[in-house]
């Protein structure tokens, strides 16, 4: 057998592979010497055929089989010991009908090549990365949020701006019929909460559905109705009101400190205040943390160049997934993947550079904190080691669960290599003004 490259270009090569008849007759042979033992044809004892009939019935069958095996193999070897960085599969090249009689075979092989670039991570300008801090602000809200949740509610006569209204929502048209409770702070406008002061018991207030709220998911809670049907609404609506409430704040003593935090836990309001920030700046790092891995990631895209065998990798996605696809639908899927596996071969890059390892254990122990907080939520506060292994042995069994799991791993240890050696430059702000800066101002 003989192997044999050549490099059309960086990214492109075509593999010949040439098979005698030496390197697959023995197999050919021994393959049809046990059809021979087994074979039952008409008129011949079992292991009595006659080998040229054989032959003729399984011979061509056999040959192509153990042809194409050892193909394979040769080739995967061959890229191995190579070490070639192929993307995709090799493709095999369109040629005439093979003639299965001859001795010898030939057969050429598409392969696309891995670029060959460096991955900076040491940027001229510098990356943003969020610090997200509770302010006085937020922790205030925070502290009232859990007054009212703890507090009384005392009748009211009529509507007061700080009012808690239960009603119902109805239109006959739309078959709209929902209760709910309500606060005047919740609506767009100050004309519609200027509606309800004054208002008891009993009355109706009509409403417009367009530009009710800030966001069309209160409007899908308030009317009880899907996202596409509050989209662009614009119908009028009834509030009936059946009860006006004021809520009493809780006072802020030790029995709503021991309810909180557990007995003896917190013993001051500054501590109440240490602890919400605490608490919620935890919540706050996770997403400050998606956010410079995001823009890393974005940022590392854009500013590493290389090219990629567009063409080869286009004509191997035509036969690489599921269904085949024409030319056409081939171009548009690479168009849409290419960014994906741009940054696949960088991370790729800086895994490498930075030995970056995910090993069995790490999975297991990721598999079981995981376990221990899902637990935690439903009251299990000490589950035993038995439990969570065997749990995490149930989560790791499905081989998808394991993937992301590794996956999301991987992501980890690559931010703490963002963190050690990509040029950062820290901004402080408070989650408000985090969700303007980064979102918009909705």
């Amino acid at each position: 057998m003989n192997i044999t490259r050549e490099n059309v270009d960086a990214l492109n090569a075509v593999v010949k592979v040439d098979i005698a008849k030496e390197d697959y007759s023995d197999k050919v042979e021994k393959i049809l010497l046990d059809y021979r033992k087994t074979a039952n044809i008409p008129g011949f004892r079992k292991g009595h055929v006659p080998m040229g009939m054989v032959k003729k019935q399984y011979g061509k069958a056999v040959l192509v089989d153990e042809v194409n095996k050892l193909l394979q193999d040769a080739l995967n070897k061959y890229l191995t010991e190579e070490k070639l960085d192929v993307l995709g599969q090799p493709l095999p090249k369109t040629q005439d009908e093979i003639n299965w009689d001859a001795d010898q075979f030939s057969f050429e092989f598409e392969l696309g090549l891995a670029p060959q670039f460096d991955v900076e991570l040491k940027s001229k300008k510098a990356i943003t990365q969020y610090n997200i801090v509770a302010d006085d602000k937020m922790i205030d809200e925070q502290i009232e949020r859990i007054q009212k949740q703890y507090g009384k509610l005392i009748p009211q006569d009529v509507v007061e701006a700080d009012s808690e209204i239960t009603g119902a929502y109805t239109n006959e048209e739309k078959e709209i019929d929902n209760t709910v409770t309500l606060t005047l702070d919740k609506f767009k406008g100050k004309a519609t909460a200027k509606q309800f002061v004054g208002a008891k018991a009993g009355d109706v207030i009509v409403l417009k559905t367009k530009g009710l709220f800030e966001d069309d998911h209160d409007l899908m809670h308030a009317l009880k109705l899907g996202h596409d049907e509050v989209h662009g609404l614009d119908i009028e609506v009834s509030f009936t009101i059946t009860e006006v409430n004021k809520r009493e704040l809780a006072d802020l003593d030790q029995e709503l400190f021991d309810k909180l935090f557990g007995e003896g836990a917190v013993k001051s309001v500054s501590e109440v205040r240490a602890k919400i920030k605490e608490d919620a700046e935890k919540q706050f790092v996770q997403q400050a943390d998606q956010k410079l891995l995001n823009d890393v990631t974005e940022h590392l895209v854009e500013n590493t160049k290389f090219d990629l065998p567009a063409e080869f990798l286009t004509k191997w996605m035509q036969t690489a997934g599921e269904k085949e696809m024409d030319a056409d639908q081939a171009k548009e899927e690479y168009e849409k993947s290419e960014k994906s596996l741009r940054y696949q071969l960088i991370e790729g890059k800086l895994i490498e550079a930075n030995n970056v390892q995910v090993t069995m254990d790490d999975i297991k122990n990721h598999a079981r904190e995981m376990i221990k907080g899902q637990m935690a939520q439903f009251g299990q506060m000490n589950p035993s080691d038995k439990e969570l292994d065997d749990i995490a042995a149930r989560v790791l069994s499905n081989q998808e669960e394991a993937r992301r799991i590794s996956e999301q791993l991987v992501s980890q240890k690559l931010l703490s290599v963002y963190k050690e050696k990509a040029n950062l430059k820290v901004k402080e702000l408070s989650y408000e003004n985090f969700v303007k800066e980064v979102y918009g101002d909705k």
